[in-house]
């Protein structure tokens, strides 16, 4: 879909469920990441994410676009545009808008620990991904003094 396929099918979604004219621009924007869309207060412009699109078709990507008109149209009417507004989340149930939208962003690996601090004094452990230097810091609980050991030394390298 091109931009101006986009911006046809947000002037049509605007006329049909909100009975307003679109009269700003509607664009794909790649370099969104962690987000389905987003209305820009200062131009009134409105940016979609081409992934949404992509990967989940064009419900998606309507729900997005009823979800951003709801800012556009509450906010040029003077309303409560935001996501904790009575108004914002009222007109998004009687479009039929999404709250919410699915992630497209790749699963993050998560990073094991190298290291881990032991209170001499009480036991507490924590477990830290880069190596400290033990004699500038103390135990958060008890103000003791902390033991450093390498963290694949003991557990193979596994998070615990």
């Amino acid at each position: 879909m091109t931009d101006g396929q986009l911006q046809k099918l947000v002037e049509r979604i605007s006329t049909k469920f909100f009975r307003r004219p679109f009269a700003h621009r509607a664009y794909f924007n790649p370099r969104l990441r962690t987000t389905g869309g987003r209305y820009v207060l200062g131009t009134h412009n409105i940016e979609l994410n081409p992934k949404h699109y992509e990967m989940f078709g064009m419900n998606e990507l309507i729900g997005i676009i009823k979800h951003e008109l709801c800012h556009y149209h509450l906010h040029l009417t003077g309303r409560g545009y935001k996501h904790k507004d009575a108004d914002f989340r009222r007109l998004l149930k009687e479009v039929g808008g999404s709250r919410y939208c699915r992630s497209v962003a790749p699963e993050r690996k998560r990073e094991t620990y190298r290291y881990e601090l032991i209170c001499r004094d009480c036991g507490t452990r924590y477990l830290r991904r880069r190596r400290m230097n033990t004699c500038r810091y103390v135990c958060g609980k008890c103000r003791g003094r902390l033991l450093l050991r390498e963290w694949r030394e003991y557990n193979d390298g596994k998070t615990p």
